[in-house]
């Protein structure tokens, strides 16, 4: 499994807008509907086992957060005509099997992790109020074959850190994972 590093995006920065199809419902979720919100964007697949470690934990923390007022949204941009695993109607079926309760949006022009510079899966990106990015980077050091539990600790640091009004923590780990699958010819000039 060839793992690939998170582009490590400029703190502060804006978010790029986003208006993205929700298999699961057939609704059309947008950054403006997180006006006001701290937001957590997380590029994620299906059948990476990267994100299948940490599947359950970031489900939790989800839950935790947004009953504390942030916003989350999945986005999977992974070209599935050679990655039928995360197809529209795969990701319906994932919302239920890891019992996420935000958003799993499908980008399907590849546009939108691109704008983000998206480069793995998983792939953080947690935004203030006034979504500017705040901390991107790893879940936690949670990865397939090394024995350590997904628990969340960097990206829950970086949310308690954010709701207290704290300045953004200062040792950002980049993500790791699998490479958010190209389509030919569309893969970014920031790797």
């Amino acid at each position: 499994m060839a793992a690939k590093e998170s582009t490590m995006h400029e703190l502060g920065s804006n978010a790029p807008g986003f208006a993205l199809p929700e298999p699961a419902t057939g609704n059309t979720v947008a950054l403006e509907d997180f006006v006001g919100q701290p937001l957590l964007v997380a590029f994620i697949c299906n059948h990476c086992p990267f994100v299948v470690l940490i599947r359950e934990a970031l489900a939790q923390l989800a839950n935790e957060y947004q009953a504390k007022g942030v916003g989350v949204v999945a986005i999977n941009a992974n070209d599935v005509a050679n990655y039928p695993d995360d197809s529209p109607d795969k990701m319906v079926a994932e919302v239920h099997k890891a019992g996420y309760s935000f958003p799993y949006l499908y980008d399907e022009s590849q546009a939108v992790a691109q704008a983000y510079q998206a480069a793995c899966t998983p792939d953080f990106f947690l935004y203030d109020k006034h979504h500017h990015l705040f901390y991107r980077g790893q879940f936690d050091s949670a990865r397939p074959g090394n024995g350590v539990a997904a628990t969340g600790e960097d990206l829950r640091n970086a949310l308690d850190a954010l709701l207290k009004g704290l300045y953004p923590p200062n040792d950002q780990k980049a993500s790791l994972g699998c490479g958010i699958k190209w389509k030919a010819g569309n893969e970014p000039d920031y790797f």
